[in-house]
């Protein structure tokens, strides 16, 4: 483990060290290639260069916006510029396997920027599960309103299993503000969450908003719809 992470017994968390950062970089790739194995083009590699252009913006946009941050919670958590809505607009527009794979690929990345790492099973559960479950939104991606309906499942799975990282790795925690782990991690991670949620489903709302979302699909799945018109 020394290799790719040191631990910091003041902090009690481990560093990632640049063998470390190679590692994630060669899973993040790793990833990628199975995603365009899996997810194979059509005969004129149409859809598929671009499904990769899209999903490489939206994942770019969503890095960049988590950045900016209109509050961060001290344990771990953010309420971000609507970053978790780019990365559930790939499932929204290329379905469930597309968007569960471009949600690991950041959840990768957000390793890569910000990790806060105290043992492999809270790594895995804060950063691949509870990111790849913004590819959920796909589940909705051919329903009407599939746009809302995918982005609260998707948030509503990234909290599930940021509740769970939170009662089993972080729940000592509550008994600083009197409440059992289970409450305390509800709370914790309802807060950020929810907050970015509610702004970003009013936004959703409004009808030039609606539009444009609706016309960025459009653009995005260009050629499918053109093939499945044939």
């Amino acid at each position: 483990m020394s290799l790719f992470a040191v631990y910091d017994e003041a902090n009690g968390v481990y560093h990632i060290t640049q063998a470390g950062y190679g590692l994630m970089v060669a899973i993040l790739i790793a990833v990628l290639l199975v995603a365009c194995f899996v997810f194979k083009p059509d005969q004129k590699n149409v859809l598929g260069t671009r499904r990769l252009v899209f999903s490489a913006m939206a994942i770019a946009l969503a890095t960049v916006t988590s950045m900016i941050e209109l509050f961060h919670a001290p344990m771990g958590g953010s309420i971000t510029l609507f970053s978790m809505l780019f990365i559930t607009l790939i499932g929204y527009w290329y379905g469930l396997g597309t968007g569960l794979f471009a949600g690991i690929a950041y959840g990768l990345i957000q390793m890569m920027i910000d990790p806060y790492i105290i043992s492999i099973p809270q790594m895995l559960v804060d950063y691949i599960f509870a990111f790849g479950a913004l590819g959920l939104s796909g589940v909705f991606s051919r329903a009407k309103y599939g746009q809302i309906k995918g982005y609260i499942l998707a948030i509503l799975g990234r909290y599930f299993f940021a509740c769970l990282s939170g009662v089993i790795f972080f729940g000592s925690y509550g008994n600083d503000y009197g409440m059992s782990p289970i409450a305390y991690s509800l709370a914790y991670n309802g807060f950020y969450i929810f907050i970015e949620g509610g702004i970003t489903i009013a936004v959703l709302c409004i009808p030039a908003v609606s539009k444009a979302m609706k016309r960025v699909k459009n653009i995005a799945t260009e050629a499918a719809a053109r093939r499945a018109s044939k």
